[in-house]
């Protein structure tokens, strides 16, 4: 693990020690990875959602055929082989 130091207000610096003597957290370290933590999650679901209202937005939804599977097993297969994983 890695150090990072920050700079804070005190107002700041209290409220993150408020947040440790509550009990919550162990260490200021601690809460300050939780919120990184939080952060990164609403990241993933904001990017989520993105993907999902694309997908909506791209048109009139087909049904899948075989040969929409069998294609989508080869673009994976190729992937896997070109050690890719997007």
């Amino acid at each position: 693990m890695t150090t990072m130091n920050i700079s804070l207000p005190k107002a700041l610096r209290e409220f993150v020690e408020a947040q440790v003597a509550n009990g919550d957290y162990g260490t200021a370290s601690e809460y300050v990875r939780g919120l990184i933590r939080d952060a990164q999650k609403r990241q993933a679901q904001a990017e989520l959602e993105a993907k999902l209202l694309e997908g909506l937005n791209s048109g009139p939804a087909t049904p899948m055929t075989a040969q929409d599977w069998e294609d989508m097993r080869q673009r994976l297969h190729r992937r896997l082989a070109d050690g890719q994983s997007k």
